[in-house]
C-alpha cells in the first residue's frame, strides 16, 4: 500500500475474527478469504480508525479511541491482504476496496464503514454521494455526509432499495423500454437493477443481451472511413424506477469504434454502429433479471445513497468546465488514445 503502513499506525489493533486482541508478533493469525468477481485475496484482521479529514485522529485522541471530538472518524475491522491472485489485481493501480454495500455483505457489522458511521458518528449524515466525472481532466468524487449540491442538477429523486437485506444497492424496475419498445423480459415488473461503481458498462441479463444489442444497433449511410459512434444517433434506454425515468442515450451506451461489415458475394458495405454491454449472469441471490446500472448511468446521473434510509436518489450531473490553469490534482491511469477509434472489419 502507498498511503498506509500498518506498522507505523499507533491506532491500529489486530484481531481475530471474532474482535479479540491478539499480539501484534503473533506466527499464526485467523485468516480470511474474499472472493471478488475474477479474483481473490487472503488476509488477515486488525481494527483501525478512519477519518475523513487528514490529522484529525491524531489531533482529537481518536487513535485511542477516543470519538467524542472527531465527528469525521469512526472504528472499523479491516482486512489487510497478505495474498492476491495475479488475476485481476496485478492489472490494478488502487491500493485498496472500501466496501460501501448494505450490511449484509459485511463480514460482520464492524467491518460496515458506513454501518459504523450511522452507530457511531450521530452528528453525520449516514449517507454517501457519487459524482463520476465524464472527462479525464476533471476527477471522480465521493462525498460522506450527505451529497455535493454543486454536482447535481435539479432536485434528487429517491427510490427505495429492494430487498436491502441482500445487502445490494438494488431497485425494482417497473419496466424498461429501447427506442419506445417494451423488453419483454421486465414487462412484468420484476426486473431489478444494481446501482454499482465498479463495473465500468451497462450490464445487461444474459438472456436478453442479444436482443438489446439488435436494438441498440444501427446503419450509418455513407460507409464513412472513421466515426465516434457516441455521437451518431440511436434509440434511447428508459429505465421505469416508478416515481421517475432514468435515460441512456447512444453518447452513454455506444461503442466509439464502429463495425465495418464487408458481404464478400456483392462487395456491399455497412457501417454499423454497436452498443457496449455486459452480459449478467443468472446468480442464486438476484435471479436471471439483473440489470447492472455501471458508470454509464453513474457518469449521466449524479447518485445519491442513504444508507440509513435505504434509498437512492438520482439527479442528471452536473460536469464543471475545465480551466486549463488549474493543475491536476489526480492521476489518470490506462487513459484510452485521443485520435478517433478505427472500425473493426467483418467480411462475411
Amino acid at each position: 500500500h502507498r498511503r498506509y503502513e500498518r506498522n507505523a499506525s499507533s491506532s491500529a489493533i489486530d484481531i481475530d475474527h471474532d474482535g479479540n486482541e491478539v499480539p501484534a508478533d503473533l506466527d499464526e493469525r485467523d485468516q480470511v478469504s474474499v472472493a471478488f468477481g475474477t479474483g481473490e485475496i487472503v488476509g488477515e484482521f486488525s481494527q483501525e480508525t478512519v477519518c475523513l479529514t487528514p490529522g484529525v485522529a491524531s489531533e482529537s485522541g481518536a487513535g485511542n479511541g477516543s470519538l467524542s471530538s472527531a465527528a469525521e472518524c469512526t472504528r472499523v475491522r479491516v482486512v489487510f491482504a497478505t495474498e492476491m491472485t495475479e488475476e485481476p489485481f496485478s492489472a490494478f493501480e488502487f491500493d485498496g476496496v472500501l466496501g460501501l454495500g448494505l450490511q449484509a455483505l459485511a463480514l460482520d457489522p464492524e467491518f460496515s464503514f458506513m454501518g459504523q458511521i450511522s452507530r457511531l458518528n450521530t452528528l453525520m449524515d449516514a449517507s454517501f454521494g457519487v459524482f463520476v466525472s465524464s472527462s479525464d481532466d476533471v476527477a471522480s468524487e465521493i462525498t460522506f455526509g450527505g451529497h455535493d449540491a454543486r454536482r447535481v442538477s435539479g432536485e434528487l429523486q429517491w427510490a427505495n432499495v429492494h430487498n436491502p437485506e441482500l445487502g445490494y444497492w438494488q431497485l425494482q424496475i417497473r419496466g424498461i423500454k429501447v427506442g419506445g419498445e417494451p423488453v419483454e423480459l421486465c414487462e412484468a415488473g420484476d426486473c431489478i437493477a444494481i446501482a454499482d461503481t465498479g463495473t465500468s458498462l451497462l450490464g445487461v441479463p444474459k438472456q436478453a443481451a442479444q436482443h438489446v444489442h439488435w436494438l441498440l444497433a444501427r446503419n450509418v449511410d455513407g460507409n464513412p472511413d472513421e466515426l465516434d459512434c457516441r455521437g451518431h444517433p440511436g434509440p434511447e434506454i428508459e429505465f421505469d424506477l416508478g416515481d421517475f425515468v432514468v435515460t441512456l442515450g447512444p453518447e452513454e451506451y455506444s461503442r466509439p469504434a464502429g463495425l465495418r461489415v464487408v458481404t464478400n458475394a456483392t462487395n456491399e458495405t455497412q457501417f454499423i454502429c454497436r452498443a457496449q454491454l455486459l452480459p449478467v449472469d443468472e446468480a442464486p441471490a438476484l435471479g436471471n433479471k439483473a440489470w447492472i446500472l455501471g458508470e454509464p448511468v453513474l457518469r449521466k446521473y449524479y447518485t445519491a445513497y442513504d444508507w440509513a434510509g435505504s434509498r437512492i436518489g438520482f439527479a442528471p450531473a452536473v460536469q464543471p468546465e475545465v480551466d486549463p490553469e488549474s493543475p491536476r490534482t489526480h492521476r489518470v491511469v490506462g487513459a484510452p488514445p485521443a485520435e478517433l477509434p478505427t472500425p473493426t472489419v467483418v467480411y462475411i
